[in-house]
């Protein structure tokens, strides 16, 4: 039986050739439509998370499976709503062609609808995050991206070092809401300049939020309009002042930060 390294990703960040991005569609067929072969609980948290292993033409892959009801209640954010956010973060991830989130999708799952995610196999587990060092023009993409989906919980152990080297990020649960919330481990660059290729690449994605396009279809199936608009809000202030943002008066660093 094939595995899941038979679907090879891009190698590096930035700039995943385009047998990596239909790799990435093709993984995305596969979290659909898997056979779904076992569910295990996989950690005791805030919410319930399962490790799956799903079947598909010979082929079997691990993925992790966010369902709805296992959602734990917020102040801040709408109840059962966490799970349509991480796959609205992979959505803004590709329109941006930064391919930072593994594959992902919303599907039915052994406790209903959930997120499913492929399973990234890491070297964290045998490294220090001392010795796990990345470009920083990687890193300034994680930095805007979590500025523009408004991500208030950057922690360190959301950064996966795949074994091909590959920088991937997890967690987008808490992302897109209305009030600014960005809360993160990653302040390196703040106000320093956005450099000019990232600010291309967000140029585009406000194209593609723009009139009744794609994006911002599946966005508004995803999230509440006010939502959307926060978002477009965020790309609009960035393109006029391409700065990176700087902690603010509030909590800005997310607990416990790993």
């Amino acid at each position: 039986m094939k595995s899941e390294s038979e679907i090879k990703f891009a190698s590096t960040n930035p700039g995943p050739s385009l047998p990596a991005v239909v790799a990435i569609s093709s993984a995305c067929d596969l979290l659909l439509e898997g056979e779904i072969k076992s569910c295990d609980f996989l950690f005791s948290g805030s919410n319930d998370v399962f490790l799956v292993t799903l079947v598909r033409d010979k082929m079997e892959i691990k993925v992790i499976y966010k369902p709805r009801r296992g959602e734990a209640p917020l102040w801040d954010f709408p109840d059962g709503t966490l799970y349509s956010r991480e796959y609205a973060a992979f959505l803004v991830s590709q329109a941006l062609e930064w391919y930072l989130i593994p594959p992902t999708v919303i599907r039915e799952g052994p406790f209903g609808i959930g997120s499913m995610q492929w399973f990234v196999d890491t070297v964290n587990g045998s490294k220090p995050y001392s010795q796990l060092v990345w470009e920083p023009s990687i890193l300034k993409r994680v930095a805007l991206f979590d500025y523009l989906v408004n991500n208030a919980d950057r922690k360190r152990g959301h950064f996966l070092e795949g074994k091909d080297g590959r920088l991937w990020v997890v967690d987008h649960g808490l992302t897109f809401n209305v009030v600014p919330k960005l809360r993160t481990v990653l302040w390196d660059f703040s106000g320093q300049a956005v450099p000019e290729g990232l600010l291309a690449d967000v140029k585009a994605l406000q194209d593609k939020l723009s009139g009744e396009k794609r994006l911002r279809r599946e966005l508004l199936r995803l999230l509440d309009p006010a939502e959307v608009e926060a978002l477009e809000f965020r790309i609009k202030k960035i393109i006029e002042r391409p700065v990176f943002t700087s902690p603010g008066a509030r909590r800005s660093v997310p607990w416990p930060w790993i």
